[in-house]
């Protein structure tokens, strides 16, 4: 694989770790994920557990270590609209019994920072730190500047077919864009018009967790 950071064996122990993102894996499986050498997998993996980012299961297989999630709370606290949004998103979630999420710009992608999913069966799922491109779907476009100021904006089918999401923007105190509260979920829910219903609850949400950053 071409080398992203520069550092080669730093660049395969994050194939590895990103490989684990879809679960247990056994040497087979996690060579096969990361088209590494069986030997070069097994000495990265190896590596990793005595670094506590791998372990492995009571199958023997390897998943990803513990220490990450302690990794992960660090570094949501140092998103400050984070905290302040988990109100808001517990609130909205709440109004629409959708999947809700708050997204973060880092470079020329998004990140889920927080997500609350639906109860129903048929709900959209973006994990917490899912990253998404900027050039699609309604968190997309807020995000990117690709939209001028609005309460909300609505997308159908961008990202992925079949899903409808509604967006909206929060400010900091400087009016600086931060952050996009997002509800989503199945178009036969949430109709080929999110916007008209959910567009104001998602702005409602919005607006909390902006009072909330600038208390």
């Amino acid at each position: 694989m071409d080398s992203v950071s520069g550092v080669g064996v730093l660049d395969k122990a994050m194939e590895v770790i990103g490989a684990l993102e879809a679960g247990p894996a056994s040497l087979a499986e996690l060579v096969a994920r990361t088209d590494l050498p069986r030997a070069t997998a097994h000495r990265l993996a190896v590596a990793l557990e005595q670094h506590g980012l791998v372990r492995r299961d009571d199958d023997g297989r390897f998943c990803l270590g513990l220490r990450l999630i302690g990794l992960g709370h660090e570094a949501a606290e140092g998103v400050p609209v984070w905290a302040a949004a988990r109100p808001a998103l517990t609130w909205l979630h709440q109004q629409t019994g959708e999947s809700v999420q708050l997204y973060v710009r880092d470079g020329d992608a998004r990140v889920c920072v927080e997500s609350i999913e639906s109860a129903k069966e048929l709900r959209t799922i973006v994990p917490v730190g899912a990253r998404l491109p900027l050039s699609v779907g309604s968190a997309g476009r807020i995000l990117s500047g690709a939209v001028s100021t609005r309460a909300w904006v609505q997308s159908v089918g961008e990202r992925e077919d079949g899903v409808a999401s509604v967006s909206a923007p929060v400010h900091d105190p400087r009016g600086r864009v931060v952050a996009a509260v997002s509800v989503s979920g199945p178009i036969q829910r949430t109709t080929k018009k999110p916007g008209d219903r959910y567009g104001q609850q998602v702005a409602d949400a919005a607006r909390q967790v902006e009072a909330a950053i600038a208390r």
